[in-house]
């Protein structure tokens, strides 16, 4: 067992300053028999940690009917054999570049803009959610021998809304599954985004792909004690998806990209690279975005 906690300047593993070097696989964009080779490519690359969200409609296709959800235990079994600390991001909204940002169809149908809002029959929903994902987790957590290290509250919640309460409920709910290990936010580094997102008590971080020394600086603003917690990115964005029928694959140069790392590293940060596997969309589970022209 080890105790990871959040200390005044730096992660701490059991008592001695740790950072987190993740990178970002996941376990249902990639078929299980290729996850050791895939997580140990991870080891190889220098880091200590793996990322992962969990997609709700995926995995409770119907109302109630709940479809392979031990698979997530078995990926973070796969992540402690290879030698891997892990960060889970159960949502219930988690974006990923997936279909209806893993929320289910059934739910949105239902419910439609009352999804992630404080509305009771939601918080229903995603109460029920998060405590059936969460067998999976708190077994695993780092303070019972396992290797969660972390776990994060809804996702870039600023992008969206600023409902406190509601992220302090699901907060709650968190806590009262079982989670002891520290919890975390991720938002962009703007004010409007870190002033949504975040939660008092809650370990917030930023995702961004270039200018860390700017994006920490929004950060620390956010922070209840100005300069004291740990700085990550939890999402470096070293490359970009494409889109269906795109005339060219979108390609970051690897040095501007190893530049960008750089600078969050040289701030002391800790940081997630997303992706570093990106793995398949299979069966269209990708979904869609806006258009340019529409999205501005």
């Amino acid at each position: 067992m080890a105790e990871f906690t959040v200390g005044e300047a730096d992660f701490l593993l059991d008592g001695r300053p740790v950072r987190l070097l993740s990178g970002a696989l996941h376990y249902f964009r990639v078929h299980e028999a290729q996850w050791p080779h895939r997580l140990r490519t991870l080891r190889a690359m220098g880091l200590n940690c793996v990322e992962t969200y969990v997609p709700w409609n995926l995995h409770e296709p119907r109302e109630g009917r709940y479809r392979d959800v031990a698979a997530l235990g078995r990926f973070l079994d796969a992540a402690r054999e290879a030698g891997l600390w892990a960060l889970v991001r159960p949502g219930p909204y988690i974006c990923a570049e997936w279909e209806n940002g893993g929320l289910p169809s059934w739910l949105t149908g239902r419910l439609g803009p009352r999804a992630r809002t404080r509305d009771p029959g939601y918080l229903d929903l995603a109460d029920s959610w998060l405590r059936r994902v969460l067998r999976e987790v708190v077994p695993r957590q780092a303070d019972r021998g396992g290797p969660v290290l972390m776990v994060q509250v809804e996702n870039e919640y600023g992008s969206y809304g600023s409902d406190l309460p509601y992220l302090e409920h699901l907060a709650g709910t968190l806590r009262d599954a079982g989670v002891t290990v520290p919890l975390f936010t991720s938002d962009g580094p703007e004010d409007h985004m870190l002033t949504g997102g975040s939660v008092p008590g809650v370990l917030a971080t930023a995702n961004f792909g270039s200018g860390a020394r700017d994006a920490f600086a929004a950060l620390r603003r956010h922070r209840p004690h100005g300069a004291h917690g740990p700085l990550m990115c939890m999402e470096f964005w070293c490359g970009w998806f494409g889109h269906w029928g795109g005339a060219e694959p979108v390609v970051r140069s690897p040095a501007e990209a190893a530049e960008a790392l750089r600078e969050i590293l040289e701030c002391g940060a800790s940081v997630n690279v997303y992706m570093a596997h990106g793995g398949t969309s299979f069966g269209g589970w990708a979904g869609a975005n806006r258009a340019g022209e529409l999205h501005d």
